[in-house]
């Protein structure tokens, strides 16, 4: 592997001579698959995107009695990617905290976090949302910056210049990241509630996989021609929720929304909103789209509770429902249920899976919902601070 990195996919032929951000691209069809990429290491990841507001918040983190960097901790344990969510401009938070100089998940502090984890021995996911606030199924509001855009030429630009602009600053301070994400839960589009009605239509779920595709592949372009730049071949991965939803929409945006230059078809998995598709039935499911799709798979969210108690006044979000049968909450279900999931990934032929928020234990952090964490019985850390044994599904013996 590239310094002890993932070996990252080759680019896709036809990216050079594409005469605007908005330009379709030739579909998918079933004799004329695209470039596979080449092999890569299994992709062990945590998403650490609020581990520095809980550490500016008072949050400590400790291994047996000592306090140690959670970034460290993870590679120690065997973690080879940081996920980090990056929003477009979340002004918002300075207000919540009543603090101008507070903006997490802001350029800035997503740079900072991307150097650290590099500084680690990992590589990063940057996980761009589009969106000035958390972007997932049912909320995909676009930037305040971008409101009163009507056209759908100069919304592909305004994609393209900003998701240039962030690629290639980091690159100028050589912490590209390998892997982006173009979108964050995108079910049902990108851009598409809370938006004014001249705005123009992202919802794929009224059919508009053509305009979606174009934002896309506007996205994507700007990824590829800041490789072209670097010299570095950075993984593009498109995210859903529910895999329920992977063969839906991935032939829909490829054929339909014309969106062929991508690398990774990833997606969300939490039991107890995705139940469609049961635990033991994930396996077919990626082999299924794996064989339709010819591209790599990657669980990109996921998480499991080692309790059900709360460390804070921050109502969990997750915990009062039923575990799955064969895996209690405890810390030893939550380790098993993850050895299971990435033992059983592997085996499909998915090259990933990416625990969410394992270091958002309680604080003094501040969101729209509470103070504290909705997640802490979902870490990988015990209520005061300290690794628990889960931490070790990480290092576990898979086989593949």
């Amino acid at each position: 592997m590239r310094n002890d990195f993932l070996l990252i996919a080759v680019l896709l032929a036809g990216l050079i001579g594409m005469s605007s951000s908005c330009t379709k691209e030739k579909p998918v069809v079933e004799d004329e698959p695209p470039i596979p990429p080449e092999t890569i290491d299994f992709v062990h990841g945590i998403d650490l995107s609020y581990v520095k507001q809980v550490e500016d918040k008072g949050g400590v983190f400790k291994l047996d009695q000592n306090n140690i960097d959670p970034f460290k901790l993870f590679k120690d344990k065997g973690a080879n990617m940081v996920r980090l969510r990056l929003w477009h401009n979340p002004e918002w938070i300075k207000d919540i905290y009543g603090d101008q100089t507070a903006v997490y998940s802001g350029f800035e502090e997503v740079a900072i976090d991307i150097k650290r984890a590099k500084d680690n021995g990992m590589a990063v996911n940057l996980d761009f949302h589009y969106s000035d606030i958390w972007a997932d199924p049912e909320h995909q509001t676009p930037p305040s910056a971008w409101m009163d855009i009507t056209d759908i030429n100069v919304l592909c630009d305004s994609v393209y210049n900003y998701t240039y602009g962030v690629m290639k600053e980091l690159h100028e301070r050589n912490i590209l990241p390998e892997m982006v994400q173009i979108g964050n839960e995108t079910n049902c589009g990108m851009m598409h509630t809370g938006t004014m009605n001249a705005f123009p239509k992202l919802s794929v779920c009224d059919g508009n996989w053509i305009n979606m595709g174009k934002v896309l592949n506007a996205g994507i372009k700007a990824v590829r021609d800041v490789d072209m730049l670097s010299g570095k071949s950075t993984l593009v991965a498109l995210h859903v929720a529910d895999p329920k939803n992977l063969d839906w929409w991935f032939t829909n945006i490829i054929n339909q929304g014309q969106v062929t230059d991508f690398d990774i078809a990833g997606f969300s998995y939490y039991h107890i909103w995705h139940t469609t598709v049961s635990f033991f039935d994930l396996p077919d499911v990626v082999i299924s789209l794996k064989a339709k799709i010819n591209r790599d798979v990657v669980i990109l969210e996921t998480a499991y509770p080692f309790t059900t108690d709360n460390n804070d006044s921050y109502n969990n979000i997750y915990g009062s429902q039923a575990p799955l049968a064969a895996y209690p909450y405890s810390v030893e279900g939550q380790k098993q249920y993850m050895i299971d999931l990435t033992q059983n990934m592997m085996e499909a032929g998915a090259i990933g899976v990416m625990y969410w928020e394992p270091a958002w234990i309680t604080s003094g952090l501040k969101d729209l919902w509470g103070t504290g964490s909705a997640w802490e019985n979902c870490a990988l850390f015990d209520f005061s601070g300290k690794a628990t044994d889960g931490i070790n599904y990480l290092n576990h013996p898979f086989t593949n």
